[in-house]
């Protein structure tokens, strides 16, 4: 009989975060024939930022960029496949570490000590920071600054809120699932509630409507805010889908919703100009 700990050493060597245990057998892997990928170091702030990028291997010219946020477990085996399926659809996917300074999220084998000793000790002005960073790095490495995306997922869906706010060469955003209100720190000063006003690109938000972590109040909550401001935005509902839906290594996986969130994503970038020549 396995162990706990021989589940967890499994895991890590298929290149999932041990906090994720258990996994669901509907993990996805995208064939990598026509995709060059692989792992890259990104200067930023005077470090070295470790990163995952992503590309059609017969790429002509340069090429529209989406820039990958990670969820809370970082930039493990699923991050990584989202950045080959973006590459497959004819963009340069790149997927920062972006707590890398504080920590790995290897290290820990449950979700609550994961955030309260590495989550939540990374500055978001650091991470938004970090990601102009990776914006410059795909610039001199294939890619088209004009055509510029960002998606993220759990942590990264509330980052990608505020990093539509932060830089204005971003021309579309979809956030996967992302928070938008909650208690405010020295670290985490603004909820992308609190910037509905500032959003310099439209961002598409995915949600879940049986997503108990994020009820449905807050979701009407930041809907108000985003009419308020007249903001290019919206916000599409689930009612089947719970938190992470898109997250097909876990049992919160639900197909139906994460294949239309995925292609509302790819029709969104189209919307606002960020996507392969014809």
């Amino acid at each position: 009989m396995k162990t706990e700990d021989n589940m967890t050493q499994e895991l890590s060597n298929k290149g999932f975060a041990p906090a994720t245990l258990p996994t669901a057998a509907t993990t996805i892997t995208t064939d990598s024939a026509d995709i060059l990928s692989g792992e890259t170091s990104i200067p930023t702030q005077g470090e070295n930022m470790p990163a995952f990028h992503a590309k059609p291997r017969h790429a002509d010219g340069l090429l529209p960029v989406v820039l990958v946020i990670q969820e809370i477990f970082g930039v493990h085996e699923h991050i990584r496949d989202v950045c080959r399926r973006l590459a497959a659809e004819g963009y340069l996917a790149v997927a920062p570490e972006l707590y890398f300074r504080q920590g790995d999220p290897a290290d820990y084998t449950d979700i609550p000590t994961l955030f309260s000793e590495l989550v939540s000790q990374v500055p978001d002005s650091q991470v938004l920071a970090d990601l102009d960073h990776v914006a410059n790095w795909a610039s001199r490495h294939g890619g088209d600054m004009r055509n510029m995306a960002a998606t993220g997922f759990c942590w990264g869906g509330r980052i990608t809120w505020l990093y539509a706010a932060h830089n204005p060469q971003l021309k579309a955003a979809v956030a996967w699932y992302g928070k938008l209100v909650g208690e405010k720190t020295m670290k985490q000063q603004k909820q992308p509630v609190d910037i509905a006003v500032d959003l310099n690109s439209p961002v598409l938000g995915l949600y879940g409507g049986k997503d108990d972590s994020i009820p449905q109040e807050s979701v009407e909550t930041m809907r108000q805010a985003l009419r308020a401001a007249n903001a290019s935005a919206e916000i599409i509902v689930y009612p089947d889908a719970g938190h992470a839906f898109n997250a097909d290594y876990r049992p919160s996986y639900h197909a139906e919703s994460a294949r239309d969130g995925w292609q509302r994503m790819l029709a969104w970038f189209k919307q606002y100009g960020v996507a392969p020549k014809a």
